[in-house]
């Protein structure tokens, strides 16, 4: 109950003082409303400096104290100022993300545009949650001009990975304050399962050859086509390639004695198996039998794909295995 309590106690302190903000879709504008501004240590230092520079001017009647106390009290102000200058009036897009496997680092493109004439320095970005490690990074904005920036987390589950909060912060020129703001973009990653490891042998069936292509039998010569990848080399037409002036491959195909279907079922694997090994090994599969090129029929729930090759059935094969939910975990 005071763990509930003090995280309620949090966020509405984050959202009312920070003002903290749920995913935001497309652009951000940094307004001065959203960017903060607190002296840093050596601005503390440097303040308590003045203070006593003032004290000890007014004591013994310094002209050059007062004069010098002034002039650095100056100093702080227009550093005040250009630092609050250098973060304010940003504006912040999501870019592109790309799908990985557990354990993979998942990237997220940043664009930062300053649309006014003056360059920004020294600003750095970093990811701010309890299960992220803080790594930041610096960039440099020239006036009117953008700058691409690209932060990354572990994942450890598969499924949707939503960007973690961002703090965007400076102490350019001087570091005696630190002006920072946070954006929560509308970003996420699909996270594919993790490969099984050293997992079994493609589960062949009805007399399928592991050298075969998957789309034609073996008994009567039937003309030639183009290589595709996966095609044994004992089948390639060395007499036609010869003729051939760009030296292209072709393979010879034949009709009859058609192979057996590749199939990648959940059903078929043990019950006893773990679900999240089932699709750890059911993804081992996919990606095997796309490096050799081998037509494979996909079935996972109410998820059913005739056989196919290529980087969309892939997608298509891995996104079902990313999202399929875990009914059985929940009936447990």
């Amino acid at each position: 109950m005071r763990h509930s309590l003090r995280t309620i106690f949090h966020q509405w302190t984050g959202r009312w003082l920070f003002r903290l903000r749920d995913a935001e879709v497309g652009e951000v504008f940094l307004n001065q409303r959203r960017v903060f501004i607190l002296p840093t240590r050596a601005g503390l230092t440097f303040g308590v400096m003045l203070i006593v520079l003032f004290l000890c001017s007014v004591n013994y009647s310094l002209s050059l104290g007062f004069a010098l106390t002034f002039l650095l009290g100056g100093c702080a102000v227009i550093d005040m100022h250009l630092t609050f200058r250098n973060l304010a009036h940003l504006h912040l897009r999501p870019g592109n993300t790309q799908a990985v496997f557990a354990g993979e680092d998942a990237q997220f493109e940043l664009h930062l545009s300053n649309r006014r004439k003056h360059d920004r320095y020294a600003i750095w970005l970093n990811f701010i949650s309890d299960n992220v490690t803080a790594v930041e990074h610096v960039t440099d904005i020239a006036a009117d001009s953008s700058r691409s920036v690209t932060l990354s987390t572990l994942t450890k589950e598969r499924g949707w990975c939503s960007a973690p909060r961002i703090r965007l912060q400076t102490r350019f020129p001087l570091g005696l304050l630190r002006a920072w703001s946070y954006w929560q973009p509308a970003m996420q990653v699909l996270v594919y399962p993790q490969p099984e490891e050293n997992g079994p042998p493609l589960p062949m069936h009805a007399g399928e050859k592991a050298d075969s292509h998957g789309q034609a039998g073996h008994d009567d010569f039937a003309g030639i086509r183009a290589y595709q990848a996966g095609d044994s080399i004992r089948q390639l037409a060395w007499r036609q390639i010869a003729r051939i002036d760009d030296g292209a491959l072709v393979t010879k195909q034949f009709e009859g004695g058609a192979s057996g279907e590749l199939s990648i079922d959940f059903d078929r694997l043990p019950r006893a198996m773990n679900t999240e090994l089932k699709l750890s090994r059911m993804t081992h599969w996919v990606l095997a039998a796309e490096i050799r090129g081998l037509p494979y029929a996909f079935h996972l729930g109410h998820t059913h794909f005739t056989p196919a090759v290529g980087p969309e059935h892939q997608a298509a094969c891995l996104s079902a295995l990313a999202l399929f939910e875990r009914t059985s975990e929940r009936a447990a």
